[in-house]
C-alpha cells in the first residue's frame, strides 16, 4: 500500500534541493575549537560521557536555578543505542519516549506523571525555534522531533517545572531546547544497515567561507518496519545548511532546514483481536493508515555575552491517516479519519543580561545579574482539518479551520548572590495570546484574547564545594487549542458545547540537591508538586481540545553517575509520581489516564580504549511501571522492561558499531489505551478492551563511519 504523494510548490523543492547540493561544494576541511565548559574532563585516552546536571552552564539565559536543569553534550547523545530520533529526550531523568502508530509521526511523551501526548505540557526548542504546535490537527502542543539530525546536536539543555521566566507556554511539565553544532571536529559519513531494510546514510561536512565556517548535514532513512501486515514504507530526508560568523562583539549563525517524510502506520490494537487470534501481535486491523510530513525552515541567531537575539519562519505540514475504533461510529465505511495541519510560523526573541550590584550589610556581592527579554510568535494556519475517510478517499468534513494565533511576551529574570554561598532568583513574565479562528461552521467562528502574569522564585545554597541546595516556586501555564476556545457548537452532533479558556494556570515548588565534585560523581534529587487548573482532553472525534478537571501531581526524581574507573561508567536515573485530579465527578475516579507512576532507566559502559581508539560496550536498561488508563485505576496493563546494547570500535579515521535494540525480544508495550471500539461482528455499541502498541521485537543495526 503507498500513500498519495503530493508535489512541492516550487521554494519548498527548490530549497531542499538547494541544501542537498550544497554539499557538493564543501572540501573536506573542518575547524573545531576546544570548549572546556562544553567538554568536561577526558580520563586517559577516552572522554567520560559528558552529562551536567548541574553547574555554570547556560540555559538560554541566566545561570542553573534548580536542580531539574541539566546540559548533555551533543557526542554523548549519540553514543546511546537508540531506536528512534526522539529517544534523545530520554537523557532527560524521568523522562520516558513511545510510540503509538507509524514511525513519521512525532513520539508519545512521558514526564512527571503526564502522558504529555506528543507535547502538550513539554516545551521543546531547536536553534531558537519552537517545535510544540498550537491548535495543531494532531493536537495541542504536537512535537516532531524527526527534523532533528542528531549527529549536528551539539548540546542538549533541559529544565523540569515552572521556575524559569524565559520559557512560555507549554513547558508546565518541564522542556528540552538543542542547539546545533557550530564546527566539526572532523567531516563524518555514517551509514547504518538494519533488520527490515532499516536503511540510514547520514554525512555532516564544514568548510571555511569568508570568515565564517559553512556545516553542511544531510540524512536519508528507510525502513520497512517488522509488523506483518503493514509495510511501513519510511522515507525520510533532512537537510541543515548552517554558517557562522563573527559579528560585532558576538556571533551570528543562519540555519536553513528541510524535512520530508513519508510512512504507513501500524497504529495500535485491541488485545482481544490479539487473543482471538484475529490478528497476531504485529498485525493491524486497518492497514490503510499512515501519513505524509514536511517542514522547511530558516533562522538566525546571535549570541554576545549581553546580547541573545533570533528570529525565524517555518512552513509546516502534516496529513495523517488514523483509525483507532475500527467500526464503532461508521459500521459500513469504517472509521478511519484524516487529520490534516497546514501552517506558516514567524517569530523571534530579543534579551540582554546585565551584571548589577546589590548592597548587603554594608557591602556589596558580585556575580548579580539581570535578564530582560521579549518574544514574538504568530502561527498563520491556512487549513487545520479532520475528514472521515475509507481507503485514504475523503468522504466528508468534520470539520475544517482557519487559523491565527499571535503571542507576545516580555520576562525578566535576576540572579542575585547575597552571599559567596546564598543566591536569589526572582524572575516574571507577562503573555498576551490573540487568536481569530474562522471555521466552515459559523457558529464555531470567533475571535478571544487572553493576557497572564506569572512569577518565579529560587533559592540556591552551596553547601560545600561539592553540595548544592535549591528551592523554587512558579507559576507556569499552557494555551489551548484556539478551536476549543471558540467553539459553541459540536460539529458532528450539533449540540452545544462549552468553550474552554484561552490560557490556563499552574503552579510548581520544588526542593532538591546536587552533589558532584564534576570528576568521578553527579547525584541530583527533586522532591517536587505542579497543581494544574484543567487538564487537556483531545475530541478526535471533534478535533478541538477541550478542559477538563483540575489536577495535582507530585513525585520524587533521583538521578546518579558515577565515573567507577578509567574503562567504566554507570548511571541510574528513577522517578515516582502520584496524579490525580483534584475535583470529585459522579461515575468518574481521581486518577489521571496516561499516567506511568515509576519510570526508571540504567546503563553501563566500559570503554577499553587508549589514545581515543579501541572498543567500548554498552548495555542499557529502561523500565515503566503499568501505566493507568482509566480513572479508577481497576485495568492494570503489564510494565515494560526493555535492554538495549551496543559495541563500538573507534579508530582515528574510522568507527564501527553495533546495536542490538531490544535485547531480551520482550513482547511488552510501548503505549496502552483503555476504550471502547467495535470489530466487524461485534455489538453496536462496541467493546471497551486494553489497547495498545507493541514494542518493536529485537532487531540489529551494524554502523560504519569513516572522518575525513
Amino acid at each position: 500500500m503507498y500513500l498519495r504523494h503530493t508535489t512541492l510548490p516550487f521554494h519548498r523543492s527548490a530549497l531542499f534541493t538547494a541544501l542537498t547540493l550544497s554539499f557538493t561544494f564543501f572540501a573536506p576541511v573542518s575547524y573545531a575549537l576546544d570548549d572546556p565548559e562544553r567538554d568536561p574532563a577526558k580520563v586517559t585516552g577516552h572522554e567520560i560521557e559528558r552529562i551536567r546536571i548541574q553547574g555554570e552552564a547556560q540555559t538560554q539565559s541566566g545561570q542553573f536555578v534548580s536542580a531539574s536543569q541539566g546540559w548533555v553534550s551533543g557526542d554523548t547523545l549519540v553514543e546511546r543505542p537508540m531506536l528512534r530520533t526522539g529517544e534523545m529526550l530520554e537523557f532527560i531523568p524521568g523522562m520516558m519516549v513511545t510510540q503509538h502508530s507509524g514511525s513519521g509521526k512525532a513520539n508519545q511523551y512521558f514526564l512527571r506523571g503526564f502522558n504529555l501526548d506528543h507535547g502538550t505540557d513539554f516545551a521543546v526548542n531547536v536553534d531558537g525555534m519552537p517545535v510544540n504546535m498550537r491548535s495543531h490537527g494532531h493536537g495541542q502542543g504536537y512535537s516532531d522531533l524527526n527534523f532533528v539530525i542528531p549527529e549536528m546536536v551539539d548540546n542538549l539543555s533541559y529544565f523540569k517545572g515552572t521556575y524559569y521566566a524565559n520559557i512560555g507556554d507549554f513547558s508546565s511539565a518541564g522542556g528540552a531546547y538543542f542547539s546545533s553544532k557550530d564546527n566539526l571536529d572532523n567531516n563524518l559519513l555514517l551509514v547504518t544497515l538494519g533488520e527490515d531494510n532499516y536503511r540510514r546514510a547520514v554525512t555532516l561536512n564544514s568548510a571555511s567561507i569568508g570568515k565564517g565556517t559553512a556545516i553542511a548535514a544531510l540524512e536519508y532513512q528507510t525502513y520497512d518496519g517488522p509488523w506483518s501486515d503493514i509495510n511501513e514504507d519510511v522515507k525520510k530526508k533532512n537537510a541543515n545548511l548552517r554558517y557562522i560568523v563573527p559579528l560585532f562583539d558576538g556571533e551570528l549563525a543562519i540555519s536553513g532546514m528541510a524535512y520530508e517524510n513519508s510512512w504507513n502506520s501500524a497504529d495500535q490494537v485491541p488485545e482481544r483481536a490479539i487473543q482471538s487470534g484475529l490478528i497476531d501481535r504485529l498485525g493491524s486491523i486497518d492497514t490503510d493508515v499512515g501519513g505524509e510530513s514536511s517542514r522547511y525552515s530558516l533562522s538566525a541567531q546571535y549570541k554576545s555575552d549581553t546580547i541573545h537575539a533570533s528570529l525565524y519562519a517555518i512552513d509546516t505540514d502534516l496529513t495523517l491517516f488514523s483509525n483507532f475504533t475500527y467500526f464503532l461510529d461508521n459500521p459500513e465505511t469504517g472509521d478511519q479519519f484524516e487529520q490534516a495541519d497546514d501552517r506558516k510560523i514567524y517569530g523571534g526573541e530579543l534579551s540582554t543580561t546585565l551584571p548589577f550590584t546589590m548592597p548587603f550589610s554594608g557591602s556589596f556581592s558580585e556575580g548579580s545579574a539581570i535578564t530582560f527579554g521579549g518574544q514574538w510568535r504568530y502561527d498563520d494556519i491556512d487549513n487545520v482539518g479532520l475528514y472521515r475517510t475509507q481507503d485514504l478517499q475523503r468522504l466528508g468534513t468534520i470539520r475544517e479551520d482557519a487559523i491565527e494565533s499571535s503571542s507576545y511576551a516580555a520576562f525578566a529574570q535576576s540572579t542575585i548572590m547575597l552571599s559567596d554561598a546564598l543566591s536569589l532568583s526572582l524572575g516574571g513574565r507577562y503573555d498576551y495570546f490573540d487568536i481569530d479562528v474562522d471555521s466552515q461552521v459559523a457558529a464555531n467562528s470567533g475571535s478571544e484574547n487572553d493576557g497572564m502574569f506569572s512569577l518565579k522564585a529560587g533559592l540556591k545554597y552551596q553547601v560545600s564545594d561539592t553540595v548544592t541546595t535549591f528551592a523554587n516556586i512558579g507559576q507556569g501555564y499552557h494555551s489551548n487549542d484556539a478551536r476549543g476556545v471558540t467553539i459553541t457548537q459540536d460539529p458532528t452532533t450539533g449540540e452545544a458545547v462549552e468553550p474552554a479558556p484561552l490560557l490556563v494556570r499552574s503552579l510548581g515548588y520544588e526542593t532538591g540537591i546536587n552533589w558532584t565534585d564534576d570528576k568521578t560523581y553527579n547525584v541530583s534529587a527533586a522532591l517536587w508538586q505542579l497543581e494544574l487548573d484543567s487538564e487537556l482532553v483531545y475530541v478526535g472525534d471533534a478535533g478541538f481540545t477541550e478542559a477538563s478537571r483540575p489536577s495535582k501531581r507530585y513525585g520524587v526524581e533521583l538521578s546518579a553517575y558515577y565515573w567507577l574507573n578509567h574503562h567504566l561508567t554507570a548511571d541510574v536515573e528513577a522517578a515516582y509520581t502520584k496524579a490525580r485530579f483534584s475535583d470529585t465527578v459522579d461515575g468518574e475516579g481521581d486518577h489521571i489516564d496516561g499516567t506511568v507512576p515509576i519510570v526508571v532507566s540504567a546503563g553501563a559502559t566500559w570503554y577499553q580504549r587508549s589514545n581515543q581508539q579501541g572498543f567500548s560496550y554498552t548495555l542499557r536498561a529502561r523500565y515503566l511501571s503499568s501505566r493507568t488508563v482509566d480513572s479508577f485505576d481497576v485495568i492494570e496493563p503489564p510494565s515494560t522492561f526493555l535492554l538495549n546494547t551496543q559495541v563500538a570500535y573507534q579508530h582515528t579515521d574510522w568507527q564501527v558499531g553495533l546495536e542490538v535494540l531490544n535485547l531480551l525480544d520482550s513482547d511488552a508495550h510501548d503505549i496502552d489505551y483503555y476504550y471502547a471500539s467495535r470489530l466487524p461482528g461485534e455489538p453496536e455499541e462496541g467493546v471497551e478492551d486494553l489497547h495498545y502498541h507493541p514494542v518493536e521485537p529485537r532487531t540489529v543495526r551494524l554502523t560504519f563511519g569513516i572522518k575525513y
